[in-house]
C-alpha cells in the first residue's frame, strides 16, 4: 500500500516548491528535455541521463481533489491511495512482494490538481521491464477490493478526526473554504464524505479520470530515447481513452473578513491570503521575487524582521503562493500567544500594505534575484529532483526551455514590476484573516490582570 494521502499536504509541498524555486546563472543550462505524444494519446517528457543505472518515471493525470464529486470529498485521495491494494490477478502482499523482489520503488499521491503515480528502478532490461509491468497493471487493473477500503477509510477518518483537534487543521481548512468557497479548490473532506464513499465511486472515478490521453508522463534515467518511447507506450496502453478534463474555473474575488475559530490552545494559529496566481500566470515572476522579499525568504524577509526580532510576537512567520492550474492561494501565516493576536495582526498588516505601496529596496530585490537564481545546481543535483521538474513542466504544459529561461526571467525583474504586481493582485479589501486557537492565553492573561 501507499502510505495514507493527506489532503492538499502534498499540493502544498509541491506548490511552495515550485513557488520558491532556486536557480542558476543563465550560463548554466537546464537539462535537456524531448517531448513527444505516445501512440496511446499521453504527453511524454524525457531526460536522458547516464549517471547512475536508475530510470525515475512518474505519470501525472488530472485526478486530484480539485476533481472530487459533491458529497464525496476525499475521493481522488482514496483512489489514488488504493490503486496498489490489488491489481489484476494480484493481491496486496503479492504486489508489495514484487516490488521487494524487483527492488523498484512505487509511490506517488494525490493533491489540488493532479494524482500521480511514481516509479523507480535499475535501468538493466529485466528489472525495468518487469517494474513498469506492474506499474502498468496498477494503474489500468486496480481491483479497490471491498475490505480495504473499508480498513483505509476507517484509518483517514481516525486520522482526520485526530486532526480536527488542532488549531493548526482548524486555521487551514476555515481558510481554504472561506477562500474558495464553491471552487473546486475550496472542498474538505470530512468524516461523513469519507463515509458516503463506495468502491463504485472509486471504479467510476479512475475510469473517468485515468485516461491515457490525460496522462503526462515523465522519464529521467539511464535510458535511451527507443526505450523511453516503450515505457511510455506499456504504462498507458491498456487505460481506457476518456474525455479530456474540463477547465477550471478562475476563483471568485474574496472579500476582506475576519474569521475566529475557539480553541483551548495558548498559541493562536493566524493566516491571512486571497487567491494569488496561476501556475501560467502574467506577473509570474514580479509575485516570486517580490514574496521572497516579503515572507518567503526566511530570515531575511520583511516579515521575520517585523514581527520575531522586532517584536518577538512569533517565532516565524511566512508568506508564500502556491501557483495551481488556476490561481492558488497567497498566504501569509503565524503563530502567536493568545493575549496578542490583535497586536501581531497589526504588525503584519502595516508590513503588507507598506510593501504594497513601496515595494522591494534595491538591496532587497538583488538579495532576491541572487537567492533565487544561484542555488540552480542543487535543484537538479539528482534524477529524482530532475523529475520533479520534468513532471511539472509536463503536467502544467510549461515551455521546454522553462528551466533555462527561469533565471533569466527572474534576472530581469525591476522594483516597479513587484510593486505593480503586488499593488493589482494583493488587495486589504479581498484578505480573508482566520485565527484559530489562542483562547487559554487570552483567559490567563485576562485572570492576571483580574487579580492586579
Amino acid at each position: 500500500m501507499s502510505q495514507p494521502f493527506r489532503l492538499l499536504s502534498r499540493a502544498a509541498a509541491l506548490c511552495a516548491f515550485g513557488a520558491q524555486l532556486a536557480f542558476a546563472p543563465a550560463a548554466l543550462a537546464g537539462p535537456q528535455i524531448q517531448q513527444w505524444t505516445a501512440p496511446t494519446g499521453a504527453r511524454v517528457h524525457f531526460v536522458e541521463s547516464r549517471a547512475l543505472p536508475m530510470v525515475d518515471i512518474q505519470i501525472d493525470f488530472a485526478a486530484g481533489s480539485a476533481y472530487d464529486p459533491p458529497g464525496k470529498t476525499g475521493l481522488a485521495g482514496l483512489t489514488r491511495a488504493l490503486l496498489d491494494a490489488g491489481a489484476g490477478p494480484l493481491d496486496e502482499q503479492t504486489i508489495a512482494d514484487r516490488k521487494a523482489d524487483l527492488g523498484a520503488r512505487i509511490g506517488g499521491g494525490a493533491d489540488t490538481d493532479r494524482a500521480s503515480l511514481s516509479l523507480r528502478s535499475l535501468s538493466s532490461a529485466a528489472e525495468r521491464d518487469a517494474a513498469v509491468e506492474l506499474a502498468a497493471t496498477l494503474l489500468a487493473q486496480p481491483s479497490f477490493p471491498a475490505d480495504i477500503l473499508e480498513r483505509e477509510r476507517r484509518h483517514t477518518i481516525a486520522g482526520l478526526r485526530e486532526a480536527l483537534t488542532k488549531p493548526a487543521t482548524l486555521a487551514a481548512r476555515r481558510f481554504n473554504e472561506a477562500v474558495y468557497g464553491d471552487h473546486p479548490y475550496g472542498g474538505n473532506s470530512t468524516p461523513e464524505s469519507l463515509a458516503a464513499i463506495t468502491r463504485d465511486d472509486l471504479i467510476a472515478f479512475h475510469r473517468a479520470h485515468y485516461g491515457a490521453n490525460r496522462a503526462a508522463v515523465a522519464i529521467v534515467g539511464d535510458v535511451d530515447r527507443a526505450t523511453a518511447e516503450r515505457i511510455a507506450i506499456r504504462l498507458t496502453a491498456d487505460l481506457p481513452q476518456t474525455a479530456a478534463a474540463a477547465p477550471l474555473p478562475a476563483p471568485a474575488p474574496t472579500r476582506a473578513e475576519t474569521l475566529r475559530i475557539a480553541h483551548p490552545s495558548a498559541q493562536a494559529h493566524i493566516l491571512l491570503g486571497q487567491p494569488g496566481m496561476a501556475r501560467e500566470d502574467a506577473d509570474y515572476f514580479p509575485l516570486l521575487v517580490g514574496n521572497y522579499v516579503l515572507g518567503g525568504g526566511g530570515f531575511v524577509s520583511r516579515l521575520t524582521k517585523e514581527v520575531r526580532e522586532k517584536r518577538g510576537y512569533a517565532y516565524s512567520v511566512y508568506s508564500y503562493l502556491a501557483p495551481l492550474q488556476v490561481a492558488g492561494p497567497f498566504q501569509i501565516g503565524l503563530q502567536t500567544r493568545g493575549s496578542q493576536v490583535d497586536e501581531a495582526l497589526a504588525v503584519v498588516r502595516d508590513t503588507l500594505a507598506d510593501f504594497i505601496a513601496d515595494g522591494p529596496s534595491a538591496a532587497e530585490l538583488q538579495a532576491a534575484r541572487d537567492n533565487l537564481v544561484n542555488g540552480f545546481g542543487l535543484r537538479l543535483d539528482s534524477n529524482a529532483k530532475i523529475l520533479d521538474y520534468v513532471a511539472l513542466i509536463g503536467f502544467y504544459r510549461l515551455p521546454l526551455d522553462w528551466l533555462d529561461t527561469y533565471p533569466r526571467a527572474v534576472e530581469q525583474v525591476t522594483a516597479e514590476q513587484v510593486r505593480d504586481a503586488f499593488a493589482r493582485r494583493i488587495r486589504s479589501e479581498q484578505l480573508v484573516t482566520v485565527i484559530a486557537g489562542g483562547d487559554g492565553d487570552r483567559k490567563a492573561a485576562a485572570g492576571a490582570d483580574a487579580a492586579q
